[in-house]
This record gives C-alpha cells, structure tokens and sequence, in this order.
C-alpha cells in the first residue's frame, strides 16, 4: 500500500513538473512562435533530452519577428513595391514624403478655392490633419499615420482608404484598387465642385 501510494506521488510530481516546465517554456518564447513548433519542439525534446525551448531556438520553426504592416483587408497579391517600400522606408523619409504631398495639396486647394468661390469651401490644416469642408457636399480629412507609415483619407464620395508610398510612381496609392491618392481627389473633388481641378 505504502509503495502504492509511493508510485502515485511520484506520477502527480511528473506531470506537475511537465506541465511547470511547459508553462516555462512558453512564456519565454518569442511571441511569434506557433503553437505547433511548441508542440513539435516538445516532442523532439523527448527523443534527444534537449529542452523545447533550446530545440525552437536552434532550429527555424520561429517566424520573423518583424511587425506585420499589412492589414488583412489590404492584401495584394502583385507583390507590389508600395510595400516592400514601406517595410523599408526610414520614419524621417516618410515625414518628408507624406508633409510634401499634404502641403502641396493644401496650397493648390487653396487656390482652387480662390478660383471656384464655392459657398461653403473651406480648408484648413492643423495638427498634421488636412480638412477640406465642401459645405453640404462632405468633408474630406487626410492625415499622416507615421506607425504605419501611410497617409489616410476619409472621403465623403469613396469613404476611408489608406495610401502607402510607392517609389516606382513616386505617388500614394491604395492597394487595394491602385488608384493614386492625388488622382482621386482630383477626379471627386472636380466632380462635387462641378470644376476642374489641378493638384498633380
């Protein structure tokens, strides 16, 4: 009885021990590590003696520990230089890229303002944020978005849309239609207004 109770004591030790271990194990592995290479590292761990934890670091079941800056709804599947780009622009080049092109487009709206007389057209910016009021037809708000590196537009015509650079056409694009940031404010904005205009 007493070696009964012996054996039972030392079964519940192990697995607590086991169950201690992989707790362990899991908590000081990198986040991107998948719950499969634990399952996996913990099986190969039992045929060599190693650690789990030692077997995944030697090994190259951890995937890239680089943060994701795709969203899923924007996926191409073009391989597109927007991307790889952005992956490996530098902040300060961004601020400069994206302070270019709202600057720009603030002194060119301001002229087409002049040009139109609208009731209702205002513009200012402040704060990084661009606001174009066209009174009873919307309001446009473009802004930099420095920890993803885009410029973000709400339309009142095509709602919200986010541009990454892309160094082959030197222009913001949104990936998932292709479409240019400055083109498409040119083609809504001359059609609410019911003129043309010039912002390229």
């Amino acid at each position: 009885m007493a070696s009964r109770k012996l054996l039972m004591g030392l079964t519940a030790k192990r697995r607590l021990q086991s169950r201690t271990q992989q707790l362990f194990w899991a908590t000081s592995l990198p986040e991107a590590t998948t719950s499969r290479s634990l399952m996996v590292a913990a099986a190969m761990a039992r045929l060599s003696g190693r650690s789990p934890a030692a077997l995944l670091l030697s090994s190259r079941t951890i995937s890239s520990t680089q943060p994701v800056t795709q969203s899923a709804g924007d996926v191409s599947g073009s391989g597109s230089s927007a991307v790889d780009h952005k992956l490996a622009m530098q902040e300060d080049e961004f601020h400069k890229l994206a302070d270019e092109t709202i600057h720009d487009l603030l002194e060119k709206l301001e002229e087409y303002g002049d040009s139109i007389q609208m009731d209702g057209f205002d513009i200012e910016y402040g704060n990084q944020v661009l606001t174009l009021r066209l009174g009873d037809l919307g309001t446009y708000v473009i802004n930099k978005q420095t920890p993803n590196k885009q410029i973000w537009l709400s339309s009142p015509v095509s709602g919200p849309s986010r541009f990454d650079w892309d160094a082959t056409t030197n222009g913001w694009i949104y990936k998932r239609t292709g479409v240019n940031l400055v083109q498409l404010l040119e083609e809504e904005i001359g059609e609410l207004c019911g003129t043309p205009v010039e912002l390229s």
